[in-house]
């Protein structure tokens, strides 16, 4: 599922409403991690898909080992073993890579010419690897054409041997796409630096100034959100051409809606950043209303709007610092070190922000959902740490939004120190659970970081630019 569709399942189950969460359910969008076609393992077995592993025994056991880490989020290390591949299988998870690190032009790049021979070999797992990141390389391009033929292909050829939770993955692009498929590309015209006052609506979720043409409206900041979404009374306010095609979808609130399209000539943020050619889908406006809380959603600003923001920097005061643009160092020159951007690595992975937090080598992987009011860390943390309770009684607990999971016994860490980009923060009275969670997603990293960490901070900032996170110092 999207994350904008656990955030609507979340809200409509009152899980999160009235928290304190800047963005819906996760502030950054990716696309969802690729997991194995159904009935196999995220460790191929030797000689699973040999037609792509030319090299010999030890190049089929360095492959397993890239594949091994690259499942375990240890994108830093898949790049150190890939010189050990032949070219070709090398070619393959550097295209990876670059769409873990929102390069999609790269990924094309390196993936699209090996797709045929991929999909020829009869290799499902590199293939559905393959697949999903060239679609979500172009959804990210804004290549509307493209991204559709690519969902398309990816669910004709593998859709039998995706699992349920790969299907709803694919339902919102596999079945909007076609109605933006003739659409022109959006357009972002170059603006200064600037802040925004937000404010939080009454499911506790942020609200941020637009203008659709001259109309001013709030809309909800999502950038997990693949699609910008618009109420239909509110474009029908604007005047906006609607399409007369519609497709139904579910996992977007958990229940059937059906969805339009439509080209906003115009639209701007906070009065300063302007994006022409937007396009949005339109929803029934009964399918965004909440009625204990009486609030009507106007619209919803997804991905696209991130990348326009380029870098965004939230603070403590309800203020969100933008600094636009893509125009960076040459990543060729001689790294600077006055110049080097501030911050830890990020990357996307799956619907999860990967964070690398620690020492450049000792680097532990943290997933941040900027809309999760509960922070905890993983049995894998607790693996490493299990000394510090030596003497301590855990208490049974239970994660927020998830009750198909039995609590476990977890212990409460009372000063959680987080190394960020040589920056260190604290947070406190964390839950730490002794117990795999049975989530590949989840297990796999070392905690997810909500707004309950994430409020202790004065500000953080995601800058798409470099892909950094980063955090003031307390």
């Amino acid at each position: 599922m999207s994350s904008i569709g656990r955030v609507a399942r979340c809200v409509g189950l009152r899980l999160i409403v009235g928290g304190p969460a800047f963005i819906a359910c996760g502030l950054f969008v990716g696309a969802q991690q690729v997991s194995p076609p159904s009935g196999q393992s995220g460790q191929q077995q030797p000689g699973a898909g040999a037609q792509v592993r030319t090299g010999t025994s030890s190049g089929l056991d360095a492959e397993l080992r890239i594949q091994n880490l690259l499942a375990d989020h240890q994108y830093f290390r898949v790049a150190d073993e890939l010189d050990q591949l032949p070219v070709e299988q090398a070619q393959f998870y550097r295209g990876i890579l670059a769409n873990r690190d929102n390069d999609p032009a790269q990924s094309i790049k390196l993936l699209k010419p090996l797709a045929d021979k991929i999909a020829a070999n009869g290799d499902p797992v590199h293939e559905n690897l393959l697949r999903k990141a060239l679609a979500e390389d172009y959804l990210r391009e804004g290549d509307w054409a493209n991204a559709a033929k690519a969902y398309a292909t990816l669910e004709s050829r593998l859709g039998g041997k995706l699992s349920a939770d790969e299907q709803d993955e694919i339902e919102m692009p596999l079945k909007m796409l076609p109605l933006a498929a003739a659409n022109p590309p959006m357009t972002v015209d170059a603006c200064d630096p600037f802040v925004m006052q937000v404010s939080k609506d009454p499911l506790g979720l942020t609200d941020i100034p637009v203008f659709v043409d001259a109309l001013p409206q709030s809309w909800m900041l999502d950038p997990t959100a693949p699609f910008n979404l618009i109420a239909r009374s509110a474009a029908r306010e604007v005047g906006l051409k609607v399409s007369d095609e519609a497709v139904t979808i579910r996992t977007l609130t958990g229940k059937p809606m059906r969805v339009h399209m439509t080209v906003i000539p115009r639209f701007t943020i906070a009065g300063r950043l302007t994006l022409r050619n937007m396009t949005a889908f339109v929803f029934e406006d009964a399918d965004y209303f909440f009625p204990k809380t009486r609030y009507q959603v106007e619209g919803v600003l997804g991905y696209a709007a991130l990348e326009a923001l380029g870098s965004v920097k939230i603070t403590a005061d309800a203020t969100i610092e933008v600094i636009p643009g893509k125009a960076l160092p040459d990543p060729n020159d001689p790294p600077d070190p006055k110049k080097d951007p501030a911050g830890g690595r990020f990357f996307l992975d799956g619907d999860q922000v990967i964070v690398a937090m620690g020492s450049p080598g000792n680097e532990r992987m943290f997933a941040v959902d900027a809309g999760g009011q509960q922070s905890y860390l993983t049995s894998r943390w607790y693996d490493e740490h299990a000394t510090d309770f030596t003497g301590q009684k855990p208490q049974m607990y239970s994660l927020p939004g998830m009750p198909s999971l039995a609590p476990g016994p977890a212990y409460v860490t009372e000063t959680l120190p987080l190394d960020v980009g040589g920056t260190t923060v604290h947070a406190h009275y964390v839950p730490v659970l002794t117990q795999p969670l049975g989530s590949a997603a989840l297990d796999d990293v070392y905690g997810v970081l909500g707004v309950d960490v994430l409020d202790q901070l004065r500000s953080y900032t995601f800058d798409y630019r470099t892909m950094r996170f980063s955090v003031s110092p307390e």
